[in-house]
């Protein structure tokens, strides 16, 4: 279950330094920006999000080179690092938080197993990688990263 207090808290904190918020999303398919946006008064800090679901919407739309994702797979810590960094100039963001995984049910050959997760969060100063390895059903899974990026979120911004 996913944490309304965080995104609250995650907003205001936000809000009290004047920053603003995007994010990118593969495998949670919009549910951190959905989440977000369920907390009243959101609108003062997230502008949008990008969902590049299939890996041609990261090539065509984001832009990041075929050659790029052939070589880290595309739920990696570098393609996750580019979506957040994208996004935080497409949006024109101070900050923007990227997810890709492997949600299963299979592994591809080459690529990553099924459950791992990679997230970014990007701002002006820099970046921050978060990986996860999750043994959990496809929905409770999401749900975790929407609440992973919550916690560092909170980590990064305080309470």
């Amino acid at each position: 279950m996913i944490n309304l207090e965080k995104a609250k808290t995650v907003l205001k904190s936000l809000e009290e330094r004047g920053l603003t918020l995007g994010s990118v999303e593969s495998l949670t398919a919009g549910l951190f920006a959905s989440t977000i946006c369920s907390v009243p008064g959101a609108s003062k800090v997230f502008k949008g999000s990008f969902i590049t679901y299939a890996t041609s919407m990261k090539v065509d739309f984001l832009n990041i080179n075929q050659k790029f994702i052939n070589k880290y797979g595309v739920v990696s810590k570098e393609v996750a690092r580019e979506m957040a960094i994208i996004g935080r100039h497409g949006l024109d963001v101070d900050v923007c938080v990227s997810f890709t995984g492997n949600a299963g049910p299979t592994k591809e050959k080459g690529q990553a197993p099924v459950g791992r997760v990679n997230m970014c969060v990007s701002t002006r100063q820099g970046y921050v990688n978060i990986e996860k390895d999750f043994k959990l059903e496809r929905n409770e899974m999401r749900d975790e990263c929407v609440n992973s990026m919550l916690d560092a979120l909170e980590e990064i911004y305080g309470k």
